[in-house]
């Protein structure tokens, strides 16, 4: 990670500190907020952000309205030229390939797409993986109902927009694939409970998965971390181990997509 973050005597503290900024305007409602709202969010003096506010206001960065700041025009024409994956899935991989590598087992990073679903942007696989779900799957898209990363979407969901998602009856994949959307409604409680969703014989007969949510500083599901096997090697009996050392890896992950130098 350090090759791709730069020496820390590299890095300007000014930008840094604009980045930072944007990304509490981002976690902002869409009405903005005040430079003092923003400056103690940011945890930078209300002198400096302003500094910052402005300079990225000449620069249609932000707009400014009446007296709340709002991420501006001339980002949004930036960020639709970016590819919104690329960056996201080459600081991921060498933290998904060490996962795989634990456990010998197949590792996929996905994220929300605009449809409603989730796509996967990167994936790893362990050196003696024979995996049940055919491998260079990027750019797929997962049931939601039937796979771990799709609990994980829909318990982030209101339930009225997880009802316009999905029909009455749900299609099966697998033996118990949950077909009923209230015995599916009842299972996303417990997956919003526990922070990570679990399939079991439910995509693909013997496949286990298991998936946890990577969050930005706002709380906002930017991409669902997956873990899974067959059950004959990746059965049960692994999951506690699984699921603590895949919150490591999310906490990680966090770090390496949104890292910022502790003395900027």
């Amino acid at each position: 990670m350090s090759d791709a973050s730069g020496p820390a005597d590299m890095t300007n503290k000014s930008v840094t500190k604009g980045v930072r900024l944007l990304r509490e305007l981002a976690a902002q409602p869409r009405s903005g907020a005040t430079v003092t709202t923003l400056a103690k969010a940011a945890g930078i003096s209300r002198p400096t952000a302003f500094r910052l506010l402005y300079s990225l206001e000449q620069s249609g960065l932000v707009d400014r309205v009446d007296n709340n700041y709002v991420l501006g025009w001339e980002l949004a024409r930036l960020g639709r030229h970016a590819d919104p994956h690329a960056g996201l899935a080459a600081r991921a991989q060498p933290l998904l390939q060490e996962l795989a590598d634990r456990f010998n087992e197949s590792v996929t990073l996905s994220v929300p797409d605009p449809r409603g679903g989730v796509e996967l942007i990167a994936e790893a696989a362990g050196s003696h993986v024979v995996s049940i779900v055919p491998h260079n799957m990027v750019g797929e898209h997962y049931p939601l109902h039937a796979s771990s990363t799709g609990k994980v979407l829909l318990a982030d969901l209101p339930v009225e927009q997880v009802l316009a998602l999905l029909p009455e009856r749900l299609e099966p994949f697998a033996s118990r694939t949950i077909t009923d959307r209230a015995t599916l409604l009842k299972e996303l409680e417990q997956v919003r409970e526990q922070g990570y969703g679990v399939i079991d014989n439910e995509l693909e007969e013997e496949l286990l998965s298991l998936a946890r949510p990577i969050r930005d500083s706002s709380g906002t599901l930017v991409a669902i971390l997956a873990l899974d096997g067959p059950r004959y090697r990746f059965g049960r009996d692994r999951i506690p181990e699984a699921l603590q050392e895949m919150r490591s890896i999310v906490d990680r992950l966090t770090e390496a997509f949104w890292q910022d130098s502790p003395s900027a």
